[in-house]
């Protein structure tokens, strides 16, 4: 069975049309059915079941959100926000993590909880949502000021724009393309690991995109950098958001034509060729030699692919 890829398919109608109707806005954002997603370092408010804890507008206050709501659409005919929770007194130190496993405000019933913890916790929908304003809110948080002039921007289109008031240039969310390739040849795949990763954790190679490329040639570029091995045929088999902090991973199969590894040791801290048996028995629990990518993940997504002939 092919692991599921999680953070797409939200069940919010992003409903576009409503974005630029200010009026329309104003009366959502104030009326009693709006409800609210709260977002703190990065991390989501949920229940106890899990799940979002919708917040109304005045549950959402006494938290004291930072700058405007962003709309993310429509859920069971009443409109959707998603709010910033800045830091409280008790929040502790972050000590440089953009998320945090978890805590409560003093002001808020529901728990902020990292995503990891919540993958196949809440639905995937739910998650699909979540995804949406983390990487929503993480966009503006680094774009406050116009890449052109300097000037300090503005949010508009009730989130989904940040204008210039000075020399009116627009920005749009922004999304960072990622190519992650299930590099086979013959009987083995290509699995790399990265410094700092979990001991024993290794997974397939992925690499941003560049200006310019195809998706192609993105997936010869990284894996001829990373690994030394030259690639031939690419298909493009799949995708997924990840919001960590906004990315797009493109899942491509990319046929080796050498074997032979010559690593980067910048890029990676090692590389190897696993073959289907190894990858099956590590999975199945047989070999905990190494770990493979987790559940959800569009590199797990692949590998079960593979595994199962379906590339």
């Amino acid at each position: 069975m092919l692991s599921p890829i999680l953070f797409g398919n939200g069940a919010i109608d992003r409903a576009a049309h409503l974005r630029n109707d200010d009026p329309a806005q104003a009366t959502m954002q104030a009326s009693a059915e709006a409800r609210f997603m709260a977002m703190w370092r990065g991390n989501v408010l949920v229940t106890d079941a899990p799940e979002i804890d919708w917040l109304t507008k005045s549950e959402a206050a006494k938290a004291s959100p930072r700058g405007d709501p962003l709309f993310l659409g429509m859920l069971d005919g009443t409109p959707r926000y998603a709010v910033e929770i800045p830091d409280w007194e008790e929040a502790g130190s972050n000590e440089g993590q953009f998320e945090t496993k978890e805590a409560k405000h003093p002001a808020l019933t529901g728990t902020f909880r990292d995503f990891r913890s919540l993958f196949f916790n809440i639905p995937n929908a739910s998650l699909g949502d979540a995804a949406t304003a983390k990487s929503l809110l993480h966009w503006h948080n680094s774009h406050r000021y116009c890449g052109y002039c300097g000037t300090k921007t503005k949010l508009t289109h009730a989130g989904w724009h940040r204008n210039c008031p000075s020399c009116k240039r627009m920005s749009f969310p922004h999304i960072e393309p990622v190519v992650i390739m299930l590099v086979t040849r013959g009987n083995k795949t290509l699995l790399g690991r990265s410094h700092g990763w979990p001991e024993g954790m290794f997974s397939l190679l992925a690499g941003f995109m560049e200006p310019g490329e195809t998706i192609a040639e993105a997936v010869r570029r990284e894996v001829l950098e990373e690994t030394g091995v030259k690639i031939g045929k690419v298909k493009v088999l799949d995708d997924q958001p990840w919001p960590f902090p906004s990315s797009l991973m493109i899942g491509c199969h990319a046929e080796a034509l050498s074997d032979t590894i010559n690593l980067d040791p910048v890029e990676l801290e090692a590389a190897q060729w696993v073959s289907r048996e190894r990858v099956m028995e590590t999975l199945d629990g047989s070999d905990p030699s190494f770990q493979p990518a987790r559940k959800g993940a569009i590199a797990r997504n692949l590998l079960d692919r593979w595994l199962a002939d379906c590339i």
